[in-house]
């Protein structure tokens, strides 16, 4: 019904926030590491949403990335699971990690969120391990990797690439961002010099 809202934070509250659209102000609830960043108050922002619709309430559920939503949608299908729960689990793990933690069946990992026991966890892992693969992790965590060095103010598209080029050296997306970050490129590094750099902290 409503796929995003792009919008102006004028509230961050405890587990939500206030956007203020054309006038309206939305209460959307969000996940804690979205509230735990670099938003602030007066921010523009983009989320991808979900109406959940009860007999006695509406609620908007937002998201930075549709693969945090369809994560979110996946986790609703989980029975013993609502909207809370699985905003929870997405405040306590990344849909990177939550989808590791089910290829791996890490179920104490997962039932580290709140709200989450270790018998729910292990039926979440049960219902959506067939809903993963490990060739789709690794793709999505290494998409959301270079969208973290292109959003790096001091690495920009130089970084990307430098990223690309250890990853295609055999080193793993995360080693590969971390080794980068660690460079603290300026705008005076192009990708050659930042890779040249990243490689002695990966040594």
């Amino acid at each position: 019904m409503i796929g995003y809202i792009k919008g102006t934070i004028e509230e961050k509250l405890e587990d939500r926030i206030i956007l203020e659209n054309q006038g309206v102000g939305w209460e959307i609830f969000v996940p804690a590491a979205l509230l735990d960043g670099d938003i602030r108050t007066g921010d523009p922002v983009k989320l991808y949403t979900y109406l959940h619709v009860r007999e006695d309430a509406m609620q908007l559920f937002g998201f930075f990335s549709r693969d945090e939503l369809e994560i979110f949608r996946l986790l609703l299908n989980v029975s013993g699971i609502g909207p809370k729960g699985a905003i929870g689990i997405l405040s306590a793990l990344s849909a990177d990690d939550l989808r590791f933690a089910v290829l791996s069946e890490d179920a104490a990992r997962i039932a580290k969120a709140p709200g989450i026991g270790k018998k729910t966890a292990q039926k979440l892992i049960l219902e959506l391990r067939d809903k993963f693969s490990l060739d789709e992790a690794f793709e999505k965590k290494l998409e959301h990797t270079e969208e973290a060095v292109l959003s790096d103010q001091t690495a920009g598209s130089a970084g990307s690439d430098a990223v690309q080029a250890l990853v295609a050296l055999g080193y793993s997306g995360t080693e590969a961002l971390q080794a980068v970050k660690k460079v603290q490129a300026d705008e005076t590094m192009d990708s050659e010099a930042i890779l040249k750099a990243a490689l002695r902290y990966i040594f």
